[in-house]
This record gives structure tokens, sequence and C-alpha cells, in this order.
């Protein structure tokens, strides 16, 4: 059998949605598919930006190193049976012909409705709702395409329903727990708060930011850690500690192992991994509802949920859980016992089940 997914433009950064794909890659060969995952390094019909000058002369040194450096995948392992194509174009002629063709993002979605039957049976690989990347219309619109749809999570399998989306199936994303586990006791963890950052704006790591300030006028004691891909900014302040671009062990060792609480202030996301990672590490988790995270916190009993957009009422549960170690403990054993149910073994099972039906 043979299954191609198709990438964004140039997806080369360590991102969640990037990972569940890799990782479906790897497991599929596993099994005997025959695996190729395509990397574009620019859109046939690229999304509508209204940029000003300004910015476009901003974005022209990044476009410019998309097509003449030597792209890599050098933070996930890929397995040698998985085949990596970066192409010119995502036009049809760099597909290849295959069994299955998945897009993977709402960007991606026309150029794998426009190629011939010989690329595939066309389905969708589902990660979010992408209305932060594009027009609501035309994420809309990719939702209720001609393609079989799996979605990571029930908010998303909710929004389809609300859409009027049919032949939609949900396989949870999950996470490695083998790989991300517990390797200092929950009980001796120290007053540390660990936080994915980044500067997109659905993040939200400004309120993240703030609600670890407010916690740390109650608790002087209290570290942050943020880790992630972006650049330091200048407005974090100095007493949290950055890490760019950490290897994954140092991550498990010294970020999550290290913290206590993981904290996340998205404002929406399809079905975050840091989080999960975090639990599965030993952390409480404490979240604003984000939507997909729903998927393994329940608040009050494996997390503290929040609403998105409100750094106060994040920090008045962070507080709750920096102040409270019977608690921390309690959300911390529950929420590492939880999202051991989310395991990759079980969700590319469902996964061989989709492809082979389509």
């Amino acid at each position: 059998m043979r299954v191609t997914f198709l990438m964004p433009c140039y997806a080369w950064r360590p991102m969640g949605g990037f990972r569940v794909v890799y990782e479906y890659a790897n497991r599929l060969a596993s099994r005997g598919y025959d695996v190729t995952v395509v990397h574009p390094r620019r859109l046939q019909y690229p999304p509508p930006q209204n940029l000003t000058v300004l910015e476009r002369l901003r974005r022209t040194p990044r476009r410019i190193r998309a097509f003449v450096s030597k792209p890599s995948v050098s933070w996930q392992r890929i397995d040698k049976r998985v085949s990596l194509q970066f192409v010119a174009s995502s036009n049809e002629r760099c597909i290849p012909d295959g069994d299955v063709l998945f897009a993977t993002a709402w960007d991606t979605v026309r150029s794998v409705l426009e190629c011939p039957p010989a690329k595939g049976k066309k389905c969708y690989l589902i990660q979010g709702y992408e209305t932060w990347m594009g027009p609501k219309s035309l994420v809309d619109a990719t939702w209720r395409a001609n393609l079989r749809k799996v979605v990571v999570s029930r908010w998303l399998l909710e929004i389809g329903t609300a859409l009027g989306c049919r032949e939609v199936e949900y396989i949870p994303s999950a996470v490695d727990c083998e790989i991300f586990r517990v390797v200092r006791p929950i009980e001796t963890r120290p007053r540390h708060v660990a936080m994915l950052f980044s500067t997109v704006a659905v993040k939200a790591s400004a309120d993240g930011v703030r609600a670890l300030q407010i916690a740390k006028a109650r608790f002087p004691d209290l570290q942050a850690v943020l880790f992630g891909t972006d650049r330091h900014q200048n407005w974090i302040p100095p007493w949290m500690t950055y890490m760019r671009d950490p290897p994954q062990d140092r991550i498990i060792r010294d970020v999550y192992n290290g913290s206590s609480v993981i904290l996340s202030s998205s404002l929406m996301e399809g079905f975050p991994l840091p989080p999960a990672e975090g639990a599965s590490c030993g952390c409480a988790i404490v979240t604003t509802d984000s939507g997909g995270v729903r998927d393994y916190v329940e608040s009050g009993v494996t997390g503290l949920i929040s609403p998105p957009a409100d750094p106060e009422k994040l920090a008045e549960n962070l507080c709750l859980v920096l102040g409270n170690d019977g608690l921390r403990m309690r959300l911390a054993k529950a929420g590492n016992s939880c999202v051991r149910n989310f395991n990759w073994e079980s969700s590319t099972d469902k996964l061989d089940k989709f492809i082979n039906k389509a």
C-alpha cells in the first residue's frame, strides 16, 4: 500500500502537527506501507496574504533560504524506509502515484483535490481549526471538500459536525510514554513551571508569561522554563529561562522532569502535545480551554482549565497548584495515568483501518 503525505510549505520546524505526520509515517512504514512525505518549497495555491511592503521585504530572506538551503528533519528520527521528498512545488507533477494521498494542512487541500486518481484516494488529516492561518471561509471550505477526513480530537469532530462534514473519523494524537516518562519522583519536584513559548498569536504566550508574573509575586521562589523554536524575545522577564530548540532528551530530563507544572496558554489547539507530554513526565497540567485539550484534561481531576485569553484566571489556577502540594501531586498522577490511554500503537491501528477502508 502506497501512502503519501503532502506537507505544508517547507515544514522543517519541530511543530506538533509535523511531528504527528512523521510519527505516523514511521509507524506505517514499520507495518509494511510504502510511505512518502512530500515537502514542497512553495505551494501551487498559496493562501491569500494582506502583507504590507515592509512585511514582504522582511519575509524575502526566508523565501530565499527556502529555495537555496539544504532541507533536513534533524529534530525527529525518521525511519529509513520512509521516503522524504523535497520538491519545487505542490503541483501534481511533484507528487508520486500512490493508493492514498493525505492533505496535512488547510493550504494543501486544493493541491490534493486537483490531483488525478493515480495519486491515490484523497484524504485529509485535520490537526486544528486553522482559521488563525487563513480566512475562515476558505478554511471551512476545506473541511467541506470531498475528502475522507481524520480529526485528532473530539473538539475537532464537533466542529466537523457543525460544518456539516461527512466521512469524518476521530483518531486522537498520542504520546510515546516510553520516551516521555517520569525519571524524577513527582513528590520531590521543585516549584518550577514549564511552558512552550511561541510568537505565533494563537499560542498566546504573552498570556502565559503574564500568568507566571502574577504567580511570581505570590511565590518568590517560583522558577519558569520556557522552550520553543523562536528567538528569545526581550520582553521575557530575566528570571525566566528560555531554551531555544533544546534536544528532546533535554526537554524530557531538564524541562518536564525538572518541573512540577506544565502551563499552556493557547487560544485554540487540535490536540496540544506539550501538556500531554508534560503530564506523561509527571507534571500537573494548568491550561486554558483551547479545545483539543479536553480529550485528556478534566478540570479538577486530571488538570485545571481556565478560559482562554484570561491570564488572571490562568494565574489563579496556577497559584492553586503551586500553593497546594497535595493537589499538585493528585492532578499530576491522574493526568499521567490519563495520557497513557493515548498511545501511538492504538492510533496507528485506527489509521491503518481508515487507510484500508479508503
